[in-house]
């Protein structure tokens, strides 16, 4: 029988072999391989083969590319493009067969779909590799299915909390690459299944290992895929990052931003600290709806370096992610292991504990002011590095002993500016000073830095009410006299103090 082609249009048809079984192979399918002149299929490894050739289907396949190639992306550009090239020589229509469903797991297909034209181009659908696991497993999709390249596993991510199913397991050594990014994040005695040939008579197998021994088995082949149950226990990922990834994966392309496109760690240095500060200044505020943008604005920085470091072979978000993960994990034994600990002071020093076992250095090695921030400010760093200090009880009994400390180091201040020292004097005395403030202020329980910005706030606002005052009276700021702005400048302070 003839076959009748939906489209007049159509100059390529994209059909699929189904899992295998040629009872399985759609009669649209089967009727395309007979009657077309042009036929190519993926490759001949594929069950349903055999049968098409007994029943005379004649074709050509790309066998000889996987022998040739450097890399499957290579092989896949490579039928794309002789296809193309067989279309500009007249072959029309002419049908690529591909094994499954061509729409699932099918890089060929979708560069091919990339570079023709919806009315060049007609998909005939067959059932998918993926339905026939569904079946032999009696997996519900719905309830929540990840479906992973076993190839390209580092482009991608996995939830725990839901079934994966990893497709071309092909060998021991592929099996053994899938086995050590799984263990990433599934402990070694969680039982996952190998299903080989699903859907196939006679030739189906489904095995349930440890994960420990994934790459034991001697038997997988192409039509082999692997199916990870869910964690006990996880709960789903509600909010993933990969729509803000891809955004910036966007922004960094060719045809993306050339701002974005631009810029480097270094470059964004600047951005970074500016939006650590805005997330403070929103906490003062006690603005939740800002924190919320300010936060979002942060974690933005967060995933642009992320990704520069992505293009450049470093890292990506994924490696971000799991990191802190697994380091807050560890150093909270405490919480997720059975570690007893009796305050939040126990809590530091185990820490710090841990902390140096991960560095590798032993405790009495360990300098208590090692691994000093030098980017912090200064204000920041100074209260850091006396926190650090007053661990091991290099401190004062209370601020009483700090405010002391304070009053002398302004002495010495004083004196070098009476005595006309030299700059470098001065500004060695002066840091004594800021030093001595700082650590009086902490031992008070209180943050320098944050209490320095709202004290420098407090100085803006009153300094803008005071010249809202001269604009009343007609005067012009810079001509006022300093007493008549001392006035306004109490009286805006009276003003504040009624107001609380």
């Amino acid at each position: 029988m003839g076959v009748a082609f939906s489209n007049s249009n159509s100059k390529l048809i994209i059909a699929g072999l189904g899992p295998g079984s040629l009872d399985l192979l759609p009669p649209r399918v089967l009727a395309l391989l007979q009657e077309s002149r042009y036929v190519y299929l993926r490759t001949a490894v594929h069950p349903v083969v055999a049968d098409l050739e007994r029943m005379g289907v004649k074709f050509q396949t790309f066998d000889h590319l996987y022998q040739q190639a450097a890399s499957f992306e290579e092989i896949y550009q490579e039928i794309a493009q002789t296809l193309l090239q067989r279309l500009a020589a007249g072959q029309s229509p002419l049908v690529y067969a591909v094994p499954g469903h061509p729409l699932v797991a099918e890089r060929s297909v979708q560069i091919l779909l990339g570079q023709l034209d919806r009315p060049e181009v007609e998909v005939v659908p067959a059932m998918s590799f993926l339905d026939a696991l569904y079946a032999t497993l009696k997996l519900d999709p719905v309830q929540g299915l990840c479906v992973l390249d076993g190839l390209r596993l580092n482009e991608q991510s996995l939830d725990p909390a839901q079934g994966v199913v990893i497709t071309q397991v092909y060998s021991r050594l592929v099996a053994g690459d899938i086995k050590l990014f799984l263990l990433e994040h599934y402990p070694p005695e969680h039982r996952v299944t190998l299903v080989q040939a699903a859907g196939v008579p006679g030739r189906e197998r489904v095995v349930e290992v440890p994960l420990a021994e994934l790459d034991h088995q001697d038997w997988l082949d192409h039509l082999t895929s692997l199916y990870v149950p869910p964690l006990p226990g996880q709960k789903p990922r509600r909010y993933p990052l990969d729509p803000l990834v891809q955004v910036m994966a966007d922004l960094r392309s060719p045809r993306g931003c050339p701002w974005d496109r631009e810029q480097d760690h270094a470059s964004l240095r600047r951005y970074l600290l500016e939006e650590a500060y805005e997330v403070l200044a929103a906490i003062d505020s006690g603005d939740m709806y800002n924190l919320c943008e300010e936060l979002g604005d942060l974690l933005l920085q967060i995933v642009f370096h992320a990704r520069i470091a992505q293009e450049n072979g470093h890292f990506d978000i994924n490696d971000v992610v799991r990191g802190i993960t697994e380091k807050m994990v560890r150093r909270h034994p405490h919480v997720f292991g059975d570690v007893q600990v009796d305050s939040s002071r126990q809590v530091l020093a185990n820490w710090e504990k841990i902390k140096a076992r991960e560095k590798g250095v032993r405790e009495q090695e360990l300098s208590v002011l090692g691994d000093i921030p030098w980017h912090l400010p200064a204000l920041l760093l100074s209260q850091k590095m006396q926190h650090k200090a007053a661990k091991v009880g290099f401190d004062w009994p209370d601020w009483r002993g700090a405010r002391d400390k304070l009053r002398e180091e302004m002495g010495e201040l004083a004196q070098a500016l009476e005595q006309g020292q030299d700059r470098r004097v001065v500004e060695e005395e002066a840091g004594d000073v800021l030093f001595a403030a700082v650590n009086l202020v902490r031992l008070a329980g209180v943050s320098a830095e944050v209490a320095l910005l709202a004290s420098t706030r407090k100085f803006v606002q009153r300094f803008q009410a005071v010249e809202q005052m001269a604009r009343s009276a007609g005067q012009n700021m810079a001509d006022c006299s300093l007493e008549q702005l001392d006035q306004w400048w109490e009286a805006v302070k009276q003003t504040q103090k009624n107001e609380k």
